[in-house]
């Protein structure tokens, strides 16, 4: 379990962890916690929730705080990491996990007002949070680590091909700010989550599709959020990943080998 494991690094870092109320983002939170790190824990709507990762982590023995931003909202991501930041008196990790995708409908079907609604979310506040990160990163050659998704390789699974495009957006963003940034000892990585268990599928995804999916992933079933967290930690740790910039790293079963 993550809990077990002992990262000395990590303890002692300031981490925001954007879309950290639930699924992957509340179980990385949570795993930051249980390596001594200073979490900032951000929700919108899932504040509540958000403050339940907190006092989970505050058991264990970890400290956190929870952030509520609107990262929708232009000029958010940069406001929220200020102010996680100023809280914490610094920040060492930032890790972009916020995201979203509605109902499944085709690329054809969608009203126009899509678009901006996947891509702010999804893409801007990756881009809007990891820009305003620069100057505190660059104090602690710090990292950041964002979600994309297996869909960026793939196009996405039926009815989710804006949610595609923005993960791939997403993947070269990474690439590029890590080529841009990795003189100045920040290190830029990503992890692409494959079949997992959380609400987007729990939501959106019929006994059908997620049978159709289960088939393709060579370890024939879907993953969970708890076993995404050691690829985030690995990609935090100087000690373990100090020569990984630029990189996705793949969590899905088989379901891509790249």
């Amino acid at each position: 379990m993550i809990g077990t494991l002992c990262i000395p690094d990590l303890r002692g870092r300031r981490v925001l962890v954007t879309g950290g109320s639930s699924g992957i983002g509340a179980a990385v939170a949570e795993g930051f916690g249980a390596q001594g790190a200073h979490v900032a824990v951000h929700a919108h709507h899932g504040q509540a929730a958000a403050e339940q990762v907190a006092a989970r982590i505050q058991e264990a023995g970890g400290t956190a705080i929870v952030v509520v931003a609107d990262l929708a909202a232009r000029g958010s991501g940069a406001a929220l990491v200020d102010r996680a930041a100023d809280q914490l008196g610094g920040l060492d990790i930032l890790v972009n996990n916020a995201g979203t995708t509605f109902a499944r409908r085709r690329l054809a079907d969608l009203p126009d007002e899509a678009y901006d609604e996947m891509l702010d979310l999804n893409l801007r506040s990756m881009f809007d949070a990891t820009r305003a990160a620069l100057p505190h990163l660059r104090a602690g050659r710090g990292c950041v680590i964002s979600t994309t998704s297996v869909a960026a390789r793939t196009g996405g699974g039926p009815g989710f091909g804006l949610y595609a495009a923005a993960k791939s957006g997403i993947s070269n963003l990474t690439r590029a700010f890590a080529k841009e940034w990795a003189a100045e000892g920040i290190r830029v990585n990503a992890v692409a989550p494959g079949v997992i268990w959380t609400r987007i599928h729990a939501d959106h995804s019929s006994p059908e599709v997620m049978q159709a999916m289960v088939a393709s992933i060579p370890m024939a079933r879907v993953g969970t959020a708890e076993e995404c967290v050691g690829a985030y930690l690995f990609l935090a740790s100087t000690a373990l990943s100090g020569f990984v910039t630029g990189q996705i790293l793949e969590v899905n079963g088989g379901q891509i080998m790249p």
